[in-house]
């Protein structure tokens, strides 16, 4: 189905609501929270909603608290609206049964827009824009923009780039062409100089601690997979920020880091291998102790402790991290530093 029949779906769905909520996943990166406005935006100028959009979980990377400042704060707390019953949802960069969206008890799920493996639960929905080919969801936005002849104005076509260059790490990972299309569209629409900062947004102590405790925790086995558990975190995409410094590693192709947060085991899982897989292995480590889910060369999980220590909880997952690749459990790893 081609992008303006997409639209039109999407206009259909929509249709005779008088509420929607549009939920991008807990913790919203750049490319869900960017996917999130740009919905909103859209269904405000070509239809009679105006719909909110809320988010769960934490904003606590600096580049994406960044990214929201610059947007001007459209993004509300989900716990801290009272919404109309049963409201009507618009999931974004997630799907139902993905394990890491909070859809209120008795919303309908109406549209779902995203680009991760699809999920059953989603065929449910009045509208489900599922492109799994894509490298981002701020690519789908894209191009229903482009279909919808509304250009995007300068902050939103900013939020859309970075969105794609984050999610496709600058076009280099889980690319299709219509990232490299809709890239290259939004380029010149963007404010550079709000994108430097964005990008180069500045991050408290705590960071700097966190990752000295990253790099000293961290063990190497078999010359190729970094595990390393980081302990109590001050925000839950830390050990997604740190997994992607530590993959810099001269050889690695595995990275799997864990934090503490909240009463939650937080686990990123990042891969070089071309064939990827770090979905299936947070997956596979994650079970039914929480959800996990992700792409070829990049993943996430969660796993809910209910009162269990931490530390214990990351030493029986590297266990079957290394496991999962195909090494002995009890394997000795080398200290990084």
């Amino acid at each position: 189905m081609s992008s303006e029949q997409q639209l039109a779906s999407l206009f259909q769905a929509v249709e005779g609501l008088d509420h929607l909520l549009i939920l991008p996943h807990n913790d919203p990166d750049p490319d869900a929270v960017a996917s999130a406005v740009a919905l909103s935006r859209l269904l405000s100028v070509r239809t009679a909603l105006r719909p909110t959009v809320a988010y769960s979980g934490m904003i606590g990377r600096a580049e994406n608290k960044a990214l929201v400042s610059y947007l001007d704060q459209p993004l509300e707390l989900l716990d801290n609206l009272v919404l109309p019953p049963a409201v009507p949802v618009a999931l974004v960069d997630t799907q139902p049964g993905m394990g890491n969206n909070t859809v209120p008890s008795g919303s309908p799920v109406v549209v779902v827009i995203d680009h991760h493996p699809w999920r059953e639960a989603s065929a449910f929905a009045t509208l489900a824009d599922v492109r799994v080919d894509m490298g981002s969801t701020s690519t789908i936005l894209t191009e229903y923009y482009q279909a919808s002849g509304l250009e995007p104005d300068q902050k939103l076509a900013t939020a859309l780039f970075y969105g794609i260059k984050t999610d496709t790490l600058g076009l280099t990972r889980g690319t299709a062409l219509a990232d490299i299309d809709a890239f290259f569209y939004l380029r010149p629409r963007i404010d550079v100089d709000c994108l430097l900062e964005i990008e180069r947004a500045q991050v408290p102590l705590g960071y700097f601690k966190s990752f000295d405790a990253a790099l000293r925790a961290a063990r190497i086995y078999d010359h190729r997979i970094v595990i390393s558990y980081i302990g109590a975190m001050t925000y839950p995409d830390l050990a997604a920020e740190l997994a992607d410094v530590l993959l810099r590693l001269e050889g690695t192709e595995w990275v799997v880091c864990m934090g503490h947060y909240d009463h939650e085991l937080v686990l990123a899982v990042r891969t070089t291998r071309p064939a990827g897989g770090a979905g299936l292995l947070a997956q596979a480590v994650v079970g039914k102790q929480g959800s996990a889910g992700g792409h070829g060369t990049m993943a996430g999980g969660h796993i809910i402790l209910l009162g269990r220590n931490p530390k214990t909880t990351a030493t029986r997952v590297a266990r079957l991290v290394l496991k999962h690749l195909d090494l002995a459990p009890d394997l000795k790893g080398q200290p990084l530093v």
